[in-house]
């Protein structure tokens, strides 16, 4: 247990905060300690994991459980539900009912639903399975978003979501790895295994380590009025402008997800051990990139790097497609604009999460409900896109990125004209 100068303190910056006096918000000279970086990150990481671990072992379940042909793209999809569904339930309760409670129901949640997808004896089974893993793992992405806006404002949130991403990052660096080397020795069902254990170490970690960051006095009275505020807030047009760019953003980020290993191993011929390799190495340009914001955040700030993000996605994601079609330039092309479009999701999501989230701070795990809902329902879609459309090649996946890029940069550059069109007349 961290020391805490008293039963109810706040773990951040290294100052001590009570529920008798929250703050509105920490002040601009606030630092993340180390530990919260670490422990937000993993619960944060629940998605990568869940998806990035069994992905080598598409072709060994789909034999194994005779699964027909884009079925198994269903297990990502129908995962994915579940994080949009389960994100728009867990938030508001968190506004509610305070962070720390649904966070752990959710992290032995996540461990039970492993469970149940190891133990599936046909694909109908995994994929029912997988949905409950998706809405159990979404209290770790929704809340962890939360707790960063009860602590930190704009600027200093725009920072913290970078670290995280680099915590969140290790994992598709690893899970993929990991999942790639367990096949070597162990059947696909061990990857279940691992993710339940993940997710009771997380329950512990948070039982042990986290406090309460939504005091009682700052909780919504009543859940209607959240739920109904929850609903409000696509209403706000600036908000639904930064939401929908990150939604759009993971649309791309899930097509091409749902479509690597069939466009890796079967299209291009790589072994599941060269796959999870290029897979890690996306992740690897993502975390390093969100980093890179994090260092440019003090001179540029987020609003320009999210308009430069986006400009540069929409050209590679354009460009990928044309590769795509034609063949131009083989593999290493084909791979090097894919990587474009993966690392410049590390300037385009910490800095549109901080951007939607600033004006909430009273409805932060509204707020990120919401944006969990578009972000995880846009994926499952273009996700199961993706799938539904799979003729062998990797033109699915290339046009449903391009379509993605081409709106975030869209959808961005009218909420920064609202934005700026609103500092005016203020």
């Amino acid at each position: 247990m961290h020391n805490l100068d008293g039963p109810r303190g706040h773990w951040y910056g290294g100052r001590m905060s009570t529920d008798t006096a929250p703050p509105a918000a920490a002040p601009d000279h606030a630092r993340p300690t180390a530990g919260l970086v670490v422990l937000l990150g993993t619960l944060t990481a629940f998605s990568p994991l869940a998806i990035d671990m069994y992905l080598p072992a598409f072709p060994q379940i789909q034999r194994d459980l005779a699964a027909p042909d884009g079925t198994m793209e269903l297990t990502l999809s129908l995962f994915l539900a579940g994080l949009a569904v389960g994100q728009f339930v867990i938030g508001p309760l968190s506004d509610r009912y305070g962070r720390r409670a649904p966070l752990l129901a959710g992290c032995v949640g996540f461990a039970v639903a492993a469970v149940g997808c190891l133990l599936a004896p046909a694909v109908g089974w995994l994929i029912a399975a997988r949905f409950a893993m998706g809405f159990a793992g979404a209290a770790g992405l929704v809340i962890s978003r939360a707790v960063v806006r009860d602590l930190f404002d704009e600027a200093a949130s725009a920072s913290v979501y970078s670290l995280l991403m680099m915590v969140t990052g290790v994992a598709p660096v690893a899970a993929p790895l990991v999942g790639g080397q367990l096949l070597t020795f162990a059947p696909w069902r061990s990857v279940f295994w691992v993710l339940a254990a993940i997710g009771l170490a997380c329950a512990a970690a948070v039982a042990a380590t986290l406090e309460e960051s939504l005091p009682r006095e700052r909780r919504a009275p009543r859940l209607a009025g959240v739920l109904r505020r929850s609903a409000g807030l696509l209403a706000h047009p600036t908000f639904f402008g930064y939401a929908a760019a990150i939604g759009l953003s993971s649309g791309a980020l899930f097509a091409y997800i749902a479509a690597a290993p069939t466009v890796f191993m079967d299209r291009f011929g790589l072994s599941p051990q060269a796959f999870s390799g290029f897979f890690a190495g996306n992740a690897v340009g993502l975390m390093a990139m969100a980093q890179v914001n994090r260092r440019l955040l003090p001179r540029f700030g987020p609003h320009a790097l999210l308009m430069f993000g986006a400009r540069v996605s929409a050209a590679a994601g354009v460009g990928l497609l044309i590769v795509a079609a034609t063949g131009l330039g083989g593999f290493w092309l084909f791979y090097t604009l894919l990587f474009v479009c993966v690392a410049m999701l590390g300037l385009l999501f910490p800095n549109a999460v901080a951007a939607a989230m600033a004006p909430f701070a009273g409805q932060a795990g509204a707020a990120s409900a919401v944006l969990g809902l578009l972000q995880y329902a846009v994926g499952a879609l273009t996700g199961a896109a993706v799938g539904l459309l799979h003729n062998g090649t990797a033109v699915p996946m290339a046009a449903a990125i391009a379509v993605c890029e081409l709106g975030v940069w869209r959808v961005l550059s009218t909420a920064e004209r609202r934005r700026a069109a609103d500092r005016i007349a203020a």
